[in-house]
């Protein structure tokens, strides 16, 4: 198994700060939701000791970690594999860590599932699992061979997004100056993903070579975990025009519950809240959703996540990969948003603010549930 996934995330840092809508009078009384899907998150405890190279072989996966998931009500999590950036041979990174995750769901099978198409996660909700989405968030393991589809999704992935904020053989990411858009091999990966019926995921894109996806996907692609740059003007966000293409198409774009929705300062549930409101504004109710691109377990010692916080970011400036305002004095999660009941706060919190109950479903999983259908099968 490739550590690089595990190390990647266990990144963040601070001390909590109290959220503006946590005392609303309607806080209390919203009803729980127990269908969640995450588009993009992680199914690991940041604060969980480096497993040893004996745990690694023996397939082990944090037991909070499950535990939480299913606490959450989240149904199925699009999880990131193989190789994003760094050292390692691309392909071989990812085979590996495809493999070592298959077999750690096959010896969870109470407890965890794969999916493979829309009815695995209205099972996985059904049985109490904890669903699991492979998904790519580069494609450098394609080495320029966009056959490699065919094998991919007969390994299990379901989602391939097709840049890492850099330049690379599909086109230009988010923070690449020159912007450029989908390449000729770019648009034979798309093509290529179509037609094995993989998701194609556009976050860490350009704005260019969002829109030619958009415009060359033949099935609706997504968005998996952005904000809005309209109220954040961040290069990881998405503008109304992005937005605004991918809904006309039928795609799905998820907020994400990090710092780049308010770009030097501590964000918190509100600005989330926000952000899910301007995209509803531009995209309408049956095409936003969430992509957390977070853990969903508590932080029991913040001093020790700020450790790990302050050197996940110098790592990423060596390697080039960091984003602007990655401050390592904020805390990449909400302080009140935080642990397994986050996303039942969230949505008390949409319901306070006048949002009806059936919109509210459609946002915490009820619109991916539709998109992956459309675009795997039921």
């Amino acid at each position: 198994m490739t550590m690089f996934k595990m190390n990647r995330r266990d990144l963040f840092a601070g001390a909590a700060i109290a959220g503006a809508m946590a005392a609303s009078p309607g806080f209390a009384k919203a009803k729980k939701r127990r269908f969640v899907i995450n588009a993009l998150g992680g199914l690991y405890d940041p604060l969980a000791e480096k497993p040893t190279d004996a745990q690694i072989a023996a397939h082990y996966v944090d037991q909070r970690s499950i535990d939480d998931a299913r606490k959450a009500g989240v149904a199925a999590t699009n999880l990131t594999l193989g190789y994003v950036f760094g050292d390692g041979d691309p392909f071989a990174t990812t085979v590996d860590d495809v493999a070592w995750w298959t077999q750690a769901i096959r010896l969870r099978p109470d407890e965890l599932s794969l999916i493979l198409a829309a009815s695995d996660i209205r099972a996985a909700q059904k049985q109490g699992k904890a669903g699991l989405i492979f998904g790519f968030q580069s494609t450098e393991m394609f080495e320029g061979d966009a056959a490699r589809a065919r094998l991919f999704s007969d390994l299990g992935v379901r989602v391939v997004q097709l840049t890492y904020n850099l330049k690379s053989a599909v086109g230009d990411g988010a923070l690449v100056p020159e912007n450029g858009g989908l390449t000729e091999f770019g648009h034979d990966l798309v093509a290529a993903l179509n037609a094995q019926n993989l998701l194609v995921d556009l976050s860490h894109g350009g704005q260019r070579l969002t829109l030619d996806a958009i415009a060359a996907s033949a099935a609706p692609p997504a968005i998996t975990h952005s904000g809005c740059a309209a109220l954040a003007p961040h290069p990881r966000n998405k503008t109304d025009e992005e937005m605004r293409a991918l809904a006309e198409r039928g795609g799905v774009m998820g907020v994400y519950f990090i710092p780049y929705l308010t770009p030097g300062r501590q964000h918190m549930a509100a600005d989330i809240v926000l952000h899910i409101e301007h995209a509803l504004n531009v995209m309408g109710e049956d095409h936003v959703g969430i992509g957390t691109d977070r853990f969903m377990t508590g932080v029991d010692d913040m001093d020790k996540l700020s450790a790990l916080r302050r050197a996940e970011i110098e790592r990423r400036k060596a390697l080039g990969v960091g984003a602007p305002n990655e401050d390592p004095d904020l805390i990449t999660v909400a302080p009140d948003l935080i642990g397994p009941g986050q996303f039942e706060k969230l949505a008390t919190m949409l319901s306070a603010r006048g949002h009806s109950d059936a919109r509210i479903d459609k946002i915490l999983g009820g619109n991916f549930l539709r998109l992956f259908e459309e675009v795997w099968g039921a």
